[in-house]
């Protein structure tokens, strides 16, 4: 089993610096480009992951550690709609910022804490180490998927190699 409040924060410490990196590095046409239609560019995935600082994962440790029930949210009614004119770098700002202010808050839980519980308006009652778990995956999961959409033009323009890519591969 492991320390999920030393991992999850050493997960959520690391994600805001992968995501400057990328966004310092790449072009910012790249970082806007869909892989396919009706899919996440990384750009969105990095939007995502601000909504989900800004509104979801810090709001729910305060309701966890208050013992408040708190709503689901639904990031395509809910998030911020995207803003073509920002830069990527800026938004990996915004996000760093963010996230430092929630590794803050995660410096107050304590082990004992982990076993509370509140109830999810759509999930049910969970507790907060299972929001730990989640957030961490969370924000794995995005980064993946954003690298992912990242890949495919290169994937396209790799000829007889993309054989090499069928995991990867966005249809």
């Amino acid at each position: 089993m492991i320390d999920i409040l030393m991992t999850a924060r050493t997960v959520l410490k690391t994600t805001p610096g992968r995501w400057i990196e990328l966004a310092d590095s790449l072009p910012p046409q790249l970082m806007k480009e869909p892989p396919a239609p009706n899919e996440w560019s990384a750009l969105e995935c990095l939007q995502h992951l601000i909504d989900a600082e800004r509104f979801v994962f810090p709001v729910r440790v305060k309701a966890l550690l208050a013992g408040q029930d708190f709503p689901a949210y639904h990031p395509d009614r809910e998030g911020a709609p995207l803003n073509d004119e920002r830069l990527p770098a800026d938004l990996a700002g915004e996000f760093l910022a963010l996230r430092a202010e929630s590794l803050e808050l995660l410096d107050s839980v304590r082990d004992g804490d982990l076993a509370r519980q509140a109830r999810h308006q759509e999930l049910g009652n969970v507790s907060l180490s299972e929001l730990l778990h989640e957030w961490a995956g969370h924000d794995l999961m995005h980064t993946i998927q954003a690298e992912r959409a990242l890949m495919q033009p290169f994937i396209r323009g790799c000829g007889p190699w993309q054989i090499y890519f069928k995991d990867h591969w966005v249809e």
